[in-house]
């Protein structure tokens, strides 16, 4: 009976505490669900398919917390129309108004960017930034040569403008009529907007105000959510007024998913591993059985196709690289003069260059790397083809033909002739009488026989 009280007692003191620990939990989300949130997203560097997944996951992140307002703040020279686009899509359809401010000073809101601010809720600069220069080849549309400077002024005799391709014309095309849908939804500047995709027109802070392009020029974030308190902004087709008074400013950080996506797309990176790839494979492929190679090559090459599945590259490009690599190992392998390995090498350098379809800033191949990597491998297998050609002329040092030039003992046993050579017994004959015990070298094999002759003495 006294067990059974003392249990009853245990259990209760364990329910109370349980029930005070839920109250005490209760309270902390409650205040947390309570807290007035900016959430800070800062985007610097090319926008790629890294910057498009940090800032849904960032902006998923903001509407669980209930965020008031999200701060975009901006610092790019532009990236791939793929993960522009992917970050307007995730703006326009935002329950969170999304206030675009490009910052901090001297910072800039170039191609890919100018679209970006232009989505945006709110269209806010810092003093000493600029944005524009929004024409599409800059932004990760395949081939042409730079836009010219629109801003130039108009003096003396000009220059015939160059013919634009068809394939430009409609990538220009598209861009201006997508930056007019955004400024139009936003009340903006329409004919800047259009402008700086034609001319690729770049506007300072002031001068961006000053048309209209954007609501606020704003020194620092406090001033920018005091300045955007009480605006009225349209969110998914509803009015609403903004209301960024005692905000607490929460910066979301890039975690390691966003920073692995971010090293792996980099077209470098991506054009490094698919070589080291190819490498771990071959050596895997001509040494069988070591396996770390062949590891290291499969998980290299399956991260680089899954950076060229996000990335805008041209599959041409791809498959010349390919070609040329078979080339230069068919040359180490059955020599061509040097047919197989010049053309390998030319296949390898065009694929290279050819293999990113954008002419956007931070998403090309450097030339350098390409020719380093050009080289190396060049190098490496034409160095494998001259060991190659060095071995045909050396004994053979594996297989029955290794006795051959090895010396040994006669033993004479049963009037046969046996001579013992690495640890093995082999029967011999030679063209000239031996005696048990004469020391002999092994002149060449036939069938089961060795033939051998006497060492000739000093």
């Amino acid at each position: 009976m006294y067990c059974r009280k003392r249990i009853f007692i245990r259990c209760f003191y364990i329910l109370m505490l349980t029930f005070g620990l839920l109250g005490i939990a209760s309270h902390i989300i409650a205040q947390n669900n309570t807290r007035r949130l900016a959430i800070l997203i800062d985007i610097k560097g090319g926008i790629g398919p890294a910057t498009a997944d940090f800032f849904h996951r960032s902006l998923k992140q903001a509407t669980e917390k209930k965020a008031q307002v999200i701060i975009l703040q901006l610092d790019t020279p532009g990236g791939l129309v793929t993960a522009m686009r992917d970050i307007i899509k995730d703006i326009l359809a935002s329950p969170i108004p999304v206030i675009g401010y490009v910052a901090p000073s001297g910072a800039h809101a170039a191609s890919a960017g100018t679209y970006i601010l232009y989505a945006t809720h709110i269209a806010a600069m810092a003093p000493g930034t600029n944005l524009g220069a929004a024409t599409p080849i800059a932004i990760g549309t395949p081939g042409g040569s730079s836009p010219e400077k629109g801003n130039e002024k108009k003096e003396g005799a000009k220059k015939a403008p160059a013919q634009k391709t068809a394939a430009e014309k409609k990538a220009i095309s598209d861009a201006r009529a997508y930056i007019r849908s955004l400024a139009q939804l936003r009340g903006r500047n329409v004919e800047w907007a259009e402008s700086a995709v034609d001319e690729a027109e770049s506007l300072s802070a002031e001068e961006a105000y000053k048309i209209k392009v954007i609501n606020i020029i704003a020194s620092n974030i406090p001033n920018l959510l005091e300045q955007a308190n009480g605006m009225k902004i349209s969110v998914r087709g509803e009015t609403q007024t903004v209301n960024t008074a005692n905000l607490e400013i929460e910066k979301v950080e890039p975690d390691w998913r966003t920073r692995f996506l971010s090293v792996i797309t980099d077209s470098s990176v991506a054009y490094i591993l698919l070589m080291i790839g190819f490498y771990g494979i071959f050596f895997e492929f001509i040494n069988p059985g070591f396996i770390v190679p062949g590891v290291v090559g499969a998980i290299s090459l399956l991260l680089a196709l899954y950076a060229f599945q996000l990335l805008p590259i041209n599959y041409a490009g791809l498959a010349l690289i390919l070609l040329g690599l078979a080339f230069i190992v068919a040359e180490a392998f059955m020599p061509s003069f040097g047919m197989l390995g010049i053309g390998g090498g030319v296949a390898f350098v065009i694929g290279s260059i050819m293999l990113m379809r954008t002419d956007a800033i931070g998403f090309g191949i450097p030339m350098y790397l390409i020719i380093a990597i050009a080289i190396v491998t060049i190098a490496f297998f034409l160095l494998v083809l001259s060991i190659a050609f060095r071995s045909r002329g050396r004994p053979i040092v594996s297989g029955r033909e290794a006795v051959i030039g090895k010396r040994g003992v006669v033993n004479v046993s049963d009037k046969r002739m046996w001579v013992r050579i690495e640890g093995e017994r082999w029967q011999c004959k030679s063209d000239v009488p031996l005696q048990d015990g004469d020391e002999v070298v092994v002149e060449r094999l036939e069938g089961l026989f060795c033939v051998v002759k006497p060492v000739e003495k000093k």
